[in-house]
């Protein structure tokens, strides 16, 4: 049987985000409700507002993937059940609340290093907006509309 909306959403926000606190989890939901809502570019284009595609578009989110560089990846949304928090926090994103730091933020990602790029993905698509624990957040650059 598959996952409801609710159900994925809950699972991709303990597993990307689970060790970062209340902000750092509403930040990827609010990432994830960007992809589904932006009305232009390759999101829009690939995933036509829907969550499921936008969690499952392919090299996108590393916990929806069972395989990571030809090995089996250990931290996925099927390894561990979601608990409360992370329903709670994907009933307040599919309810329309996004964390207003993020902003437009469509990009995220955790550089191991201190501090953030000023432009992510690197083809300067999305420009820095905030970091939130340690992932660094980007929001959409006038480029990214030409995706």
């Amino acid at each position: 049987m598959a996952y409801s909306v609710r159900e994925l959403l809950a699972r991709i926000i303990k597993c990307e985000a689970g060790g970062e606190g209340e902000n750092g989890m509403k930040a990827v939901a609010s990432v994830v409700m960007n992809r589904v809502n932006v009305p232009n570019g390759e999101y829009l284009t690939i995933c036509q507002g829907d969550v499921r595609k936008v969690i499952f578009q392919t090299g996108q989110f590393d916990c929806a993937s069972s395989v990571l560089g030809g090995a089996a990846n250990p931290q996925t949304i099927w390894a561990s059940p979601p608990e409360q928090i992370h329903y709670d926090i994907a009933d307040w994103a599919l309810a329309g609340n996004r964390l207003n730091t993020t902003g437009e933020a469509l990009w995220y990602f955790n550089p191991f290093a201190p501090g953030c790029p000023y432009l992510f993905p690197f083809n300067g698509s999305g420009s820095f907006q905030v970091n939130v624990g340690k992932h660094c957040y980007y929001n959409p650059t006038a480029l990214y509309a030409k995706t």
